[in-house]
């Protein structure tokens, strides 16, 4: 998929506050970085800045748990005004036990708090504000991507990561929660091996692949490199989402 492939970083973007325009903070970035994106081009953000600029920061003083949410968080030792944001963003709780809430998010996605996070959030230490996901990550990549357009003529592709938690692994890999301008999952059905034996049911999460590339630039804690773009992939030119990487419940057989 890549004769060689390009990673750079994205120097120098500002703590993102509501409001702020990401596809113009990622043209200042490229043009101090004095670079110009090209057809083919992956862009990929880390979540907290979206979110930030789409208004995902609650404080949780302003949040009222519900007598639901005060029960849960007895069992898991959580604060309840947390759990009733977790519940509020999700669908269904599927495991739970002190210290651990795995819900599905309402967007499809199965994880640990429904991605609520404090960290990085720029309100101080004291875990008093919360960040949420964005509304919707693959409505959040199309529009970024637009407006890249927009500014610079040139259609990329776009990634929204976040690091998350895997069943059966320890530690946590960039995943992508968004995309648009590539397939998220690649079907290599038919494809020949080596030896010349047809492929019949491998899949390839390319935009997890990449998602997890970008964030081995970004870091995961202080690093303030919210940004990467990759150079060199070649992928079949079909627009895609990452909802195409949830697999429905009907064929989840660990749910």
């Amino acid at each position: 998929m890549a004769s060689e492939l390009h990673a750079l970083t994205l120097a120098g973007i500002p703590r993102v506050r509501e409001g702020d325009d990401i596809a113009a903070l990622i043209t200042d970035a490229l043009q101090r970085a004095g670079l110009t994106l090209q057809s083919g081009d992956v862009l990929v953000i880390a979540q907290k800045i979206v979110s930030k600029a789409e208004g995902r920061l609650v404080a949780l003083a302003r949040v009222t748990p519900s007598v639901r949410a005060q029960t849960l968080a007895t069992e898991v030792d959580k604060d309840p005004r947390l759990v009733e944001l977790i519940l509020q963003e999700s669908t269904e709780v599927v495991r739970h036990r002190k210290n651990v809430l795995v819900v599905a998010h309402r967007n499809g996605y199965v994880l640990a708090n429904a991605g609520i996070d404090a960290s990085n959030v720029g309100k101080g230490d004291d875990d008093s504000h919360v960040l949420l996901l964005p509304e919707d990550s693959d409505r959040s990549c199309r529009e970024i991507r637009r407006k890249l357009a927009e500014r610079t003529g040139v259609e990329i592709a776009v990634v929204i990561n976040d690091s998350l938690g895997r069943a059966w692994r320890n530690g946590t890999v960039g995943t992508a929660l968004g995309a648009a301008g590539l397939p998220a999952l690649l079907d290599l059905a038919g494809t020949p091996d080596l030896f010349g034996r047809k492929l019949r049911t491998t899949e390839v999460g390319i935009a997890d692949e990449i998602a997890a590339t970008a964030s081995l630039l970004m870091g995961q804690a202080g690093e303030g490199t919210p940004a990467v773009l990759l150079r060199g992939l070649k992928l079949p030119a079909r627009d895609g989402s990452a909802q195409e990487l949830i697999r429905p419940r009907e064929i989840d057989l660990f749910r």
